[in-house]
């Protein structure tokens, strides 16, 4: 995967305080048969279909964790049950897609053989790197014992971004926008 192009991503993820009709329209499109709730699926044709951006659609995991985390933030319908997201998520939703994104890409920079798994030479050959994102890591080692939580010697993209908010992981190459000019990064640590 090539650099993301940071400024699209931002300008088609409506987050912004004055930004509520345009999200709200985006809804709407994301909800095909107009139940006022948005399943996985539909959420995954309309980030292929509406944003358009085939970064984030190729980023599988990066959807799930957003999908999965803003699901429950702020439900209100017991109609439906907490499969899906609700009108009132939809603005957590698209900020934690665009941060759970961010932490896919960083975590393609490790994996150099693209196995969707880092293992222990991938993250020592990543350190320099790292550093420039959450600052210093002491004993590699033992960071990655750390992260690797389910002790199966590799790190898997949902360890890492359990990682990567408790560091506030930021990369170098993204424009540094807060979105939704929020605390998305609070907001996602404190529901893991």
């Amino acid at each position: 995967m090539g650099e993301p192009d940071w400024t699209e991503i931002y300008s088609k993820l409506p987050t912004g305080k004055d930004q509520r009709q345009e999200r709200m329209d985006m809804f709407d499109l994301f909800d095909p048969n107009g139940n006022g709730v948005l399943s996985l699926a539909e959420v995954d044709k309309a980030i292929r279909d509406i944003l358009a951006i085939d970064e984030i659609f190729d980023a599988k995991p990066a959807i799930m964790r957003a999908f999965q985390i803003a699901k429950d933030c702020k439900s209100t319908r017991k109609d439906v049950g907490s499969d899906y997201i609700e009108k009132l998520e939809f603005k957590f939703f698209l900020c934690a897609l665009r941060q759970y994104f961010e932490y896919w890409v960083a975590f393609g920079r490790i994996d150099s053989d693209d196995d969707r798994r880092i293992s222990l030479e991938e993250f020592t050959a990543a350190k320099e790197t790292m550093e420039k994102w959450v600052g210093e890591i002491g004993d590699l080692e033992g960071e990655f014992a750390q992260i690797d939580l389910n002790e199966g010697g590799l790190v898997l993209f949902d360890e890492f971004c359990k990682w990567a908010i408790t560091k506030a992981l930021d990369l170098d190459t993204d424009d540094d926008k807060t979105p939704g000019g929020d605390d998305t990064m609070g907001k996602l640590e404190a529901l893991q």
